[in-house]
């Protein structure tokens, strides 16, 4: 597709899937339960998923190759109990992640929108200090996100401003390293089902609005860590939302605000006996794009609050795109 929709295709916007912190939340939520067991943190954690990494101009896509690299970097500067109180402060706990991620949008449509793909290899690396002076730490390659079909619709009117929407089907395949006798794992061993709607909104020449739906679901890990003394683990159902707002300053700069949200929906299960505790966290910040061609860099900060069953603190994150 020509024009705007097609260099958007190639940078920002048809960076259909990208998971927010893709390792590093997980393995965060991991390392707490480690840090203080004890305490009223999760047994179980949600699996890796988009918190924050899609923002500005999300929906915006054509049809095109483009690949991206981003890398995050999380903090965890406090947990927070089921009840969103305070239940520790860890030594030191910090994750960061690198993702390469190829896209590609065809030509083809079904059901009015063009039909595409992409794949998504992370490589994270977590960090965990206790009390005196114990280290952990890990790097290796997470899980492999896939979606076999996304659907990306062309720019259409909506109260006479254009208006972009997508629907990617996102698989998280159990290929990450893992096993049940380390303390801290990349890998989830579990499959997860992470679909997503994402709309893009001008309300006017200089004003966007952008959104992501996310629904997650998880299958079950039939070899917990072995500290859990259980046979099988199950994360719970979990929606996220991803939003941004941005103002256009020139051709080629945008700076907005951006924010998540994420709510379990579900409880957790052990050995099929559902636990207490449903994660929770809010997450707000600037975000800034700068846009040259078919290139493109986003830069976000957030700041976590309203925690439930999880770390909570700080993320840095920032993506370069490019378009062929």
């Amino acid at each position: 597709m020509p024009g705007h929709e097609r260099d958007n295709a190639s940078t920002g916007g048809a960076a259909a899937g990208l998971r927010g912190g893709i390792a590093g939340r997980a393995l965060l939520a991991l390392a707490a339960s480690l840090v203080a067991p004890g305490l009223a943190v999760a047994q179980v954690s949600l699996p890796p998923m988009n918190l924050g990494d899609s923002s500005i101009q999300d929906a915006i896509a054509g049809p095109g190759f483009a690949m991206q690299e981003t890398i995050g970097f999380n903090r965890a500067a406090r947990f927070r109990d089921a009840r969103g109180g305070l239940a520790g402060r860890p030594a030191g706990l910090t994750a960061a992640s690198v993702l390469t991620q190829l896209i590609y949008v065809s030509e083809h449509r079904l059901f009015g929108a063009y039909w595409g793909a992409e794949i998504i290899i992370p490589v994270a690396h977590a960090a965990l200090r206790q009390g005196g002076g114990m280290a952990r730490n890990d790097t290796a390659i997470g899980d492999i996100f896939v979606s076999p079909l996304m659907l990306q619709w062309p720019k259409t009117m909506l109260l006479g401003r254009p208006f972009w929407q997508r629907l990617n089907l996102n698989v998280t395949l159990p290929t990450g390293a893992y096993d049940n006798l380390a303390p801290l794992n990349i890998g989830t061993n579990a499959w997860v089902l992470n679909p997503h709607y994402a709309f893009t909104y001008e309300v006017s020449d200089d004003w966007e609005v952008s959104g992501r739906l996310h629904y997650l679901w998880s299958s079950a890990n039939a070899d917990p860590p072995a500290a859990l003394k259980a046979r099988r683990i199950q994360a719970g159902q979990a929606v996220h939302l991803n939003a941004s707002v941005s103002r256009a300053f020139g051709d080629n700069l945008r700076i907005g605000l951006s924010g998540y949200y994420l709510r379990q929906i579900s409880d957790d299960r052990i050995d099929a006996v559902r636990v207490g505790g449903r994660e929770q966290v809010l997450g707000i910040g600037p975000v800034v794009k700068w846009q040259a061609g078919r290139t493109a860099l986003v830069a976000a900060a957030y700041w976590e609050t309203l925690a439930r069953d999880r770390p909570e603190g700080w993320r840095l994150s920032l993506r370069v795109a490019r378009g062929f």
